[in-house]
């Protein structure tokens, strides 16, 4: 019975706790309400490495939050709200950050690795394929028939012991 009840005791705490993380916001319509939710689930949280506004704990994104219910109670629209937190944060508060000379390692960085590899792997098979020919023994015809008779003369030698 006292297990019950400390279990009910630490589940009611907890509950509490995780209660108190929730932002209460009074919205004047439903559509507000889903412009809110959309700005905080699309932009990223500056000190969280990638979470979004919405779902993050972090002092910051609380403060980010309530700016964002600021800025559209004043009636600013969603992008003058993104331009003024690019502006104060850079384009880290962004999931997709424009293609800008900043940003062009970002967007074609992974693309320009993969032709690299694929380039780096063809030189790699194209020299393969020519040191496997009949030039790679680089023996005259002279060396070759000399070579022939000494392999035919190795099985008589070990014969005769």
């Amino acid at each position: 019975m006292m297990r019950l009840l400390s279990g009910l005791v630490l589940l009611l705490a907890l509950g509490g706790a995780a209660q108190a993380a929730i932002d209460t916001y009074e919205f004047a319509s439903e559509a507000e309400r889903d412009r809110y939710r959309q700005l905080t689930e699309e932009l990223r949280c500056p000190k969280c490495q990638n979470q979004n506004i919405a779902d993050s704990d972090a002092p910051i994104a609380m403060d980010l939050r309530a700016e964002i219910y600021r800025m559209l109670e004043a009636g600013d629209s969603n992008a003058q709200i993104i331009d003024y937190l690019v502006a104060r944060y850079g384009d880290f508060v962004l999931y997709k950050p424009p293609v800008s000379g900043r940003t062009l390692l970002l967007w074609y960085g992974p693309a320009a690795l993969l032709v690299g590899g694929f380039i780096v792997l063809a030189v790699i098979v194209r020299r393969r394929r020519k040191s496997d020919g009949p030039a790679a023994t680089g023996l005259s015809s002279e060396e070759q028939q000399r070579l022939a008779q000494l392999l035919e003369q190795a099985p008589e030698d070990k014969k005769a012991p």
